[in-house]
Order: structure tokens, then C-alpha cells, then sequence
């Protein structure tokens, strides 16, 4: 959609799409890409660690092309990084000396916490295993020279993909996390400019773990992905900034497509090609740039050294101690990729000609890039002000029209299912404290840590379907109450309010309110007759007994219900299919 904010006199974007997966280096997802073209700055196989730096006689490890599906979740967290970047443990006294950047420390981390798991961060992805990364590689434009925000975990490197900096966090913090991150944000410098946004999501957003963003007036900017993004696709009406975020729990009726360890990435892989698909077959194809990338490295081995001098820190704020990081050196470089049809075929995009020389590539990168193709009038921080920006990748006076319509079906790389029982990795912890907080628990003198203790993956699904749910309702009430657009529901409950439900079914109120319980639009789509589809949000394993959700009567034109509340009759409709996708059961039944 074209808006008066956009430059449009020099640039043809006026769509932003990205979508940031889970915990893996370039090499690791894309390393053996340079065996198709010997330009990317890949791997050879001649690339090794040893499994300890002190040792000169040290048994090396080679770096591998058998990676297979990943089980172990290697190695992230801030003093990790430092060692795998490194090549000795993080200490007081190491953190101040000075070395270089060597990448020889990832063999010797990853054996100290688990023998074998060596090997496992050195190896790699084949090509032919990423055929839908394969396609895209060939056919637009890969970045070998893109690095993660901070040498740390996935938190504060997705705060930086919207606002430049993560305000001191290098890890969790529960207070934080309750007062949510006050940083201004793109979406907000997009509003000041009368652009829009919108956030399509499949699991309760992070996005919410900015403070803002949970006001009133941003409601409407919330979509669930399965719902509506091939809608808006299709339609011609996707915002100009749009923010995929994917499946983050791995349930056996639902498996995590974030691409973390150890999720499948074939269901990564499906969600990209259903995304790019999406996108190509729209009428606004021609406008549209797409970026996908990964939030941090996962521990897995980069052959690239990490910049470490010369790097701003975006407002002066350090970390808390013991590390007192400055934000002043780069993570370790992930993959990312850019389609678009103003994009040359087999592109390969190194590092920035500036800003200033000693920028790179980054996260702060997107808002960076965001300001100048959409004419923004502020930088956020210090750091997008010297961040690298990638709009000289539209080289084409015109755009191209043999991008491909389709992209390959991913073959499943897991034997077996996913575990619900698994432990809940750091950022599913905050992930489920985000929505304890939306909902109010932490009020009732429920302690956020004490919430997630020995919770497992599909319990806390359960939970988080729940209280976002219950936040959405809040929401919902709010807006016809006349609430401010600056209100940010809950206020929050007391523990002398009572309960929207006294009952449940499978982890959700029930009977579900009367208004869709859900950021933006309506669930119910009325087809003709009494033949319509009832989208039931859902996360946990379907009911045996579908009937109590079912009435035999189709919603009308003028009701935006989700489900029928009414009692159902005697004789009720047929259930005649059902489909799972992104946390949405879509039934579509007959009478």
C-alpha cells in the first residue's frame, strides 16, 4: 500500500517483511552454500577447532557436513559466547584483556558441557537439506557478513531488531520483563510518519515484551498469522512493515517452526516457503522486500571473526553485573537472506559501504533500513545511526519476472514426534512469564519463577493459550469501556476478582466470551447456507467431543463470535474436516 511518508521517488519498496528464526551461524545453516557459488564466504571442510586452545597438541575438529537433526541445544548464554569467541572462559580479569576475536573456543565450550557435543557445533547443514533456503540463495540475494546484536542469547537480540538496543538486558530479567521494555520502537517511528504495521503472529507475540506495544491504541496491529496473512496477501492490504513471529513450543499436533534446537527445521523450512508463496502471489509483489534471518548463533560454530572494536553502544546503558558489557562488540555472524524481484539472481551481499567505516551489518540494520527506504525522521538509537543498511541490494530499474512462484517441499528430518515433556528453553521461560504478566498472575503473589518451575512444553502451551487469551479479552473490554488509547490491560487483576470461567476445555475458558478473544479481526468466516468454518484457537491436543463447540445454527453477518456459546441440539451439524495450522483449528461442519 502507498503512503505519502514513503520516499517513493527513489526506492519501489513499500513493504518490509521479516521474519527472524531460532539459534543458528551462517555456517551451520549456510555455510556449504559456497560449493553452489564460490563467492558466499562459506566453509570448506578445512575449517577446524581445537578441543582445548591451551593445548597445542590438542585433537582438532574438522568442520562437517552431516549435520542432522540437532537434539542437544548447544551453548548461547553471554559467558558461552565469550569462550566460543574467545577461545578461554569468561572472567573478571579475561573480559579486560584484549584478544582477538580467534572463533577457536566453540569445540573446547561445547565439550565441557557435554562429550561429543563438538562435533555437533562443528557440522553443517548440506544445500540439499535447506532445499527452500537452496532456492532462495540462488535465485535473490544472501548477506554473509550479518551479525547478531550482542554476543548473547535470543532476548536481547530480538529487542534489537525493532528498537537498536535492548536497554542493558544480555539476558532475563523478571522485573523488566513485568514493567515490559520502554525503548521506543520502529513501529512507533513508522506511526509518527502515518505508516502502518502489523504483527502476524502464531504463539502469544514477543513483540509484547516492549512496553508500548501493549497499549489499547496497538490492538488492532496484532493478527493471527493462519488466519489472516494469506488473506492480506491475496487481498493487496499487508501493512508496510510486517513482523512474522512463528511457532515457538514443539507440540506433536503443532511443531515448532522457529528452527530452534531441537525443533525439526523442515517445519522452518515450510514455514519460509509458505510465507515467500504468500508474498509472490500478491498483487503487491512488486513492492515487497523480504528478509530472513536468525536472531543469534545458538552456539553453533562461525568461522567469521566477530567485530569487537568500534562498535557504539546505542545508549550508553551497560548490563548488570557481574558483566557489565558495554555493548560495544558484535554476536557471531548469522545467516540472512533477502527477496525481492528489484534483487539480481544469485546476489551476494558482503559487508556495508558505511555509514561510517568501521559499520557492519546487524539487527539495528532493519530499523536503520526501515528509516531511510520509508523517509523516517529519527534514528532510535546511536547504534541504527551507525548501523550498515542493505536498500543498494534493489539494483534493477525494474522488477524481475521470473522469481519463482513456488518453492520445494521440505522433506521431515525428525524420526518421531515432538516431546511435550521437554524442559522450556530460557526464551520459552520468558515467553511464559510475558503472558503471566499480560494476564495478572504475578498480582496474586504467583512468583514468575515459581510459575515456570518444572513446567514442561505442553503445559505451558496450555497456560499461555489461557492468559493471552484472557489478556485479549481485557483488551476487548477495555476498548468498549472507552478506555485511553495509551491504557495497557490488565491494571492488573486482584486476587478479589473473580474468574472470567469456572470451568475449562483443554487448557481455555469455557464457554469462550461472546466477542473474539483475539488481537484484530473476526475468526468467524459465514459461507452459505449452514455449511461455514468455526476457527477455534488452539494449542494443545483437539477435543474428543467436538460438539459442545458446535451449533447448528452459522453465525450471522453482524456477529464477530468465535465459537457458538448456544446449547447445542439434539441432532447438531457434522463435523466434515478439520485442519491444523499455527496454533488455529479451522472445522468446517454441515447440517
Amino acid at each position: 500500500m502507498a503512503n505519502e511518508g514513503i520516499n517513493q521517488e527513489n526506492y519501489p519498496i513499500k513493504t518490509i517483511v521479516i521474519l527472524v528464526q531460532e539459534n543458528h551461524s551462517f555456517d551451520h545453516m549456510l555455510g556449504w552454500m559456497k560449493s553452489l557459488n564460490p563467492e558466499i564466504d562459506g566453509v570448506t571442510g578445512k575449517e577446524s577447532n581445537p578441543l582445548s586452545t591451551t593445548d597445542p597438541d590438542s585433537t582438532r575438529i574438522y568442520y562437517s557436513n552431516d549435520s542432522d537433526f540437532i537434539q542437544p541445544d548447544p551453548g548461547h548464554m553471554y559467558q558461552e559466547v565469550y569462550e566460543q569467541i574467545f577461545g578461554v572462559p569468561w572472567t573478571k580479569e579475561s573480559s579486560s584483556s584484549g584478544f582477538p576475536p580467534t572463533m577457536e573456543g566453540f569445540a573446547q565450550q561445547a565439550e565441557s558441557v557435554e562429550v561429543g557435543l563438538s562435533k555437533v557445533v562443528m557440522s553443517g547443514f548440506k544445500p540439499d537439506d535447506v532445499p527452500v533456503y537452496q532456492d532462495l540463495v540462488m535465485e535473490f540475494a544472501v548477506c554473509d557478513r550479518w551479525f547478531a546484536s550482542v554476543p548473547g542469547e535470543t532476548q536481547p537480540n530480538r529487542l534489537y531488531l525493532h528498537s537498536a538496543t535492548s536497554n542493558g538486558a544480555i539476558s532475563n530479567d523478571t522485573s523488566r520483563l513485568i514493567q515490559g521494555f520502554p525503548q521506543k520502537t520502529i513501529f512507533e517511528s513508522l506511526e509518527e510518519s502515518g505508516l502502518s504495521f502489523g504483527i502476524y503472529y502464531q504463539y502469544p507475540p514477543s513483540t509484547l515484551f516492549y512496553r508500548n506495544l501493549r497499549q489499547l491504541k496497538y490492538i488492532d496491529n496484532f493478527h493471527q498469522f493462519d488466519l489472516n496473512f494469506k488473506q492480506d496477501c491475496e487481498e493487496g492490504t499487508l501493512p508496510n512493515y510486517v513482523v512474522i513471529e512463528q511457532r515457538y513450543f514443539d507440540l506433536q499436533i503443532l511443531p515448532g517452526n522457529d528452527d530452534h534446537p531441537s525443533h525439526d527445521i523442515s517445519e522452518g523450512q515450510k514455514l519460509i516457503k509458505e510465507v515467500y508463496e504468500a508474498l509472490r502471489s500478491s498483487p503487491q509483489w512488486h513492492e515487497i522486500l523480504f528478509l530472513v534471518t536468525y536472531d543469534e548463533h545458538g552456539g553453533f560454530y562461525d568461522h567469521v571473526p566477530t567485530p569487537v572494536s568500534d562498535v557504539p553502544s546505542p545508549d550508553g546503558i551497560a548490563s548488570p553485573a557481574p558483566y557489565n558489557f558495554q555493548f560495544d562488540r558484535l554476536g557471531v555472524r548469522v545467516p540472512t537472506i533477502l527477496i525481492s524481484p528489484w534483487i539480481e539472481r544469485g546476489t551476494v551481499l558482503h559487508g556495508p559501504s558505511g555509514p561510517y567505516p568501521s559499520s557492519q551489518f546487524e539487527h539495528s540494520s532493519i530499523p536503520a533500513t526501515v528509516k531511510k527506504l520509508f523517509n523516517l525522521k529519527d534514528f532510535l538509537t546511536k547504534r541504527d545511526e551507525w548501523a550498515g543498511t542493505f536498500e543498494g541490494i534493489l539494483t534493477r530499474a525494474s522488477p524481475r519476472t521470473d522469481c519463482p512462484v513456488s518453492l520445494p517441499e521440505p522433506e521431515k528430518m525428525r524420526d518421531g514426534e515432538a516431546n511435550e515433556d521437554a524442559k522450556l528453553t530460557e526464551f520459552q521461560v520468558e515467553l511464559v512469564q510475558l503472558c503471566a504478566v499480560l494476564k495478572g498472575d504475578y498480582k496474586d503473589g504467583i512468583s514468575l519463577e515459581k510459575l515456570v518451575e518444572n513446567m514442561k512444553v505442553k503445559e505451558a502451551t496450555g497456560y499461555m493459550d489461557v492468559a493471552f487469551k484472557q489478556f485479549c479479552d481485557d483488551c476487548r473490554k477495555a476498548k468498549e469501556e472507552g478506555k485511553d488509547d495509551s491504557y495497557i490491560p490488565p491494571k492488573f487483576l486482584s486476587s478479589s476478582q473473580p474468574s472470567r470461567s469456572t470451568s475449562s476445555i483443554f487448557g481455555r475458558p469455557y464457554p469462550p466470551p461472546a466477542a473474539t478473544p483475539t488481537f484484530g479481526r473476526t475468526n468467524a468466516t459465514s459461507i452459505s447456507g449452514y455449511d461455514f468454518l468455526i476457527a477455534v484457537s488452539f494449542l494443545i491436543s483437539p477435543p474428543t467431543n467436538l460438539s459442545p463447540l458446535i451449533s447448528a445454527t452459522p453465525p450471522s453477518s453482524s456477529t464477530n463470535e468465535s465459537v457458538s456459546t448456544r446449547t447445542p441440539p439434539v441432532v447438531g451439524p457434522e463435523v466434515v474436516s478439520a485442519v491444523f495450522s499455527g496454533g488455529v483449528m479451522l472445522l468446517e461442519v454441515t447440517s
